[in-house]
């Protein structure tokens, strides 16, 4: 089994956090997007992940050695490929055709997924899909009575299914996959501008492949601050049982209101900390009240009262009660 994670976008609804930071490696819950995606993904397989392959931008070489030690975490050699143009989907799977072999899951790095399944890995085709009240901004599926995919939509302007396609597929034969989204680059097929991979399962299914539908238990967006902190507090009720404070953490005259997420040598002092707050290691928050909220390394927080809210790596933040967004390095004092 492989994985493939396509991961060049700007990420440009999560400025200001994804000017230093690709949004994968934002940390939800003390871990890495991509990392938590790879690591879910590789639960439900039921089989042996022997590669994982990230397609990326120019990131630099401490995000290509994080990305390959997070596929080692899961015991699979890992891949760099690079996409330089953002052409679509279809293009950007295609970047990785070397990886494109065998069975393959295709992840898209801006989404989180709960499941209680294991990967039938028998099917041809599977494509995870959640109920939406607004589709108008994904792609979405229709089905048939036998529960098979008819047809696929990207983006609808009117009404065709509330099934939206939440970026996770599985194919059975990598190479057929990698020969269809190729079709789309020679004859130059897009939609809305771009190499779309929906136009490439339509034809696949047209040709026979019988896509079925997969079901989550539930569906995290990443798309931009709020989802994210929203997913952040979802991740720390899955796991609030587990050792979620750090033993190097130093707690002082502090209320701790879990789940609460505290990293390596983080210092709490005077501070009501939690529900749903993750702190990244080495982070100070001092004379504060801090919940549901994304702390990430080295920050500094005083004399705040702060909810909903990012910051980002060494970040400084002293003032009165808001709703953030604050990149990596501003400082901020009200």
């Amino acid at each position: 089994m492989k994985i493939i994670i396509p991961m060049a976008g700007m990420g440009k609804r999560m400025r200001p956090h994804t000017l230093t930071v690709p949004k994968p490696l934002i940390p939800i819950a003390g871990k890495p997007i991509v990392q938590r995606l790879v690591e879910d993904i590789a639960k439900v397989c039921g089989t042996k992940v022997d590669e994982v392959a990230f397609i990326i931008g120019n990131f630099g070489k401490e995000v290509e050695k994080k990305l390959m030690e997070i596929a080692a975490s899961v015991g699979a050699k890992g891949s760099i490929y690079y996409q330089e143009e953002a052409l679509g989907t279809a293009h950007a799977i295609l970047c990785a055709k070397e990886s494109l072999k065998g069975n393959l899951v295709v992840a898209f790095a801006d989404t989180l997924f709960k499941a209680d399944f294991k990967l039938d890995t028998a099917s041809e085709g599977i494509i995870w899909v959640q109920k939406v009240e607004d589709p108008k901004p994904f792609g979405v599926v229709t089905l048939n009575e036998k529960e098979e995919i008819t047809k696929f939509v990207e983006k609808p302007e009117t009404f065709v299914s509330d099934l939206a396609i939440i970026g996770i597929y599985y194919f059975k034969d990598g190479e057929y996959l990698s020969k269809e989204l190729q079709y789309l680059i020679d004859n130059n097929i897009k939609d809305k501008g771009e190499y779309q991979l929906t136009n490439a399962l339509d034809n696949m299914k047209n040709k026979g492949t019988k896509f079925k539908p997969g079901k989550v238990t539930e569906w995290l967006d990443c798309g931009n601050k709020d989802s994210t902190v929203q997913t952040n507090e979802r991740y720390l009720d899955y796991i609030k049982d587990q050792q979620l404070v750090a033993k190097s953490a130093k707690i002082t005259n502090s209320v701790i209101i879990p789940p609460v997420y505290v990293g390596e040598n983080a210092e709490i002092s005077n501070t009501i900390l939690g529900p749903y707050v993750s702190v990244g290691n080495g982070t100070k928050i001092t004379d504060s009240v801090v919940k549901k909220s994304i702390i990430q390394e080295k920050a500094l927080v005083k004399n705040a009262n702060i909810s909903n809210s990012m910051l980002g790596n060494s970040a400084t933040f002293e003032g009165k009660p808001s709703d953030l967004s604050v990149g990596d390095f501003n400082t901020i004092v009200l």
